[in-house]
């Protein structure tokens, strides 16, 4: 065997497991298909600014084990309350709208938790033709990336169920957090691997660069990636393939402007681009005091940027902010980044969701396949799924299952 263990994936959970591995003893190497380390978790420096384009936020930061990681390893954890639910200077959104609009989300996830929709589909539980139906739709997709229509309750309660209203930051960046973590193991970047079989005494993994065997593997890549079939299987693994495509990646994108002049915008600000339109931007404003608006959009939102490229969705932001900030702001933005995760290969998503009736695919693709073959990433997580602590903690839970099995 050349490993004791091979890790298909370096995003969080392949790094946790990686670290988890090296500090066992064990012999690891880490195969990553892209040209970097991270996965969804991106940092990337221009104008002096890290941005995070993709996972941004330390959710559930009292329990969140990447808080206490991060300052050890250095990084500024930014504390605090954040702007997302309020609307600058009330622009386009009045106090009564918003009371209106959380009012209507709040009722929705009542009906969800006391009388659940027999379809275990989400949008069954909206009131027809309520005026706050879109706002609610909006929201879907910036927490799951997806529409309600697409969404399980039964999976949206385990993660509303788990989750706290704790949101820190990294000023560093959190994609350049993932990335300091990696431990002193074999790497390999831009190393697809393209089948993985079981052997007799362990695990073969074919790879553009040459075969690599193993007795263990963990498989850490996304559930889209596993849907499709760039990975090749035995028969004994179809049940996780199948188990994959009931979690599919929803989509969440951000567009990055830059702010210069003399603008006049407060900083640790939000507005929300229309509340009333379900592909609506939402817009941070000068997030920790940088010269800079992030647009985030969610779901359908997410979908109608991506198809319509790069220039109309920044045009599509812009007019977005001009309507609630005056014309006058378009001379003070400049297109600075943008996500585009649907088209990134080795992802093409963003984080997971379960099909309405699916919410135990989850379990499914967590299991081990004959003791040697475990799989981990955020779409495995029980409730903290489509997080990068949750994709931390699958990560220590399939090492963990890999000593246990002798890897």
């Amino acid at each position: 065997m050349d490993y004791d263990v091979a890790v298909i994936g370096a995003g969080a959970a392949g790094i946790a497991a990686a670290r988890k591995l090296a500090e066992a003893g064990r012999s690891v190497v880490i195969l990553e298909a892209s040209n970097r380390v991270g996965g969804r978790a991106w940092t990337v420096e221009l104008s002096g600014m890290p941005l995070d384009m993709g996972c941004g936020w330390l959710h559930s930061a009292e329990r969140n084990p990447l808080v206490a990681i991060g300052r050890d390893a250095g990084f500024t954890i930014e504390r605090g309350p954040t702007a997302w639910q309020s609307q600058w200077r009330d622009l386009g959104f009045l106090p009564e709208e918003r009371a209106a609009a959380a009012a209507a989300w709040e009722a929705l996830e009542e009906r969800l938790r006391t009388n659940p929709p027999a379809s275990d589909r989400a949008s069954d539980a909206l009131v027809p033709d309520s005026e706050w139906n879109a706002y609610c739709q909006s929201l879907s997709g910036y927490v799951n990336g997806a529409p309600l229509e697409r969404l399980s309750v039964a999976d949206f309660l385990a993660y509303d169920n788990a989750a706290t209203d704790a949101n820190w930051r990294v000023h560093e960046g959190y994609g350049s957090l993932i990335a300091a973590v990696v431990p002193d193991v074999s790497l390999r970047l831009s190393t697809p691997v393209r089948r993985v079989a079981l052997t007799g005494g362990g695990v073969r993994l074919e790879t553009d660069r040459g075969p690599v065997s193993a007795a263990a593997a963990i498989v850490t890549v996304s559930t889209n990636v596993l849907a499709r079939g760039t990975i090749a299987f035995d028969s004994e693994a179809d049940e996780h393939l199948h188990a994959a495509a009931q979690l599919p990646l929803g989509l969440a994108d951000k567009l990055f402007m830059e702010l210069h002049g003399n603008h006049g915008l407060e900083p640790e600000t939000h507005l929300l681009g229309d509340a009333r339109n379900d592909a609506t931007g939402s817009y941070y404003i000068r997030p920790l005091g940088r010269p800079v608006v992030e647009g985030f959009f969610g779901g359908k939102g997410a979908v109608v940027i991506e198809q319509a490229g790069l220039l109309d969705a920044f045009v599509f932001a812009f007019e977005q902010l001009s309507s609630l900030l005056g014309n006058n702001i378009r001379r003070h933005l400049r297109p600075l980044a943008a996500s585009s995760w649907c088209h990134t290969d080795w992802v093409r998503g963003s984080y997971s969701h379960a099909l309405p009736g699916h919410s135990g695919a989850r379990t499914v693709l967590a299991r081990s396949v004959g003791g040697r073959l475990f799989f981990a990433g955020e779409a495995t997580h029980h409730s903290d799924f489509s997080t990068a602590h949750g994709a931390w903690e699958s990560g220590l839970r399939a090492a963990d299952e890999a000593i246990g099995g002798g890897g």
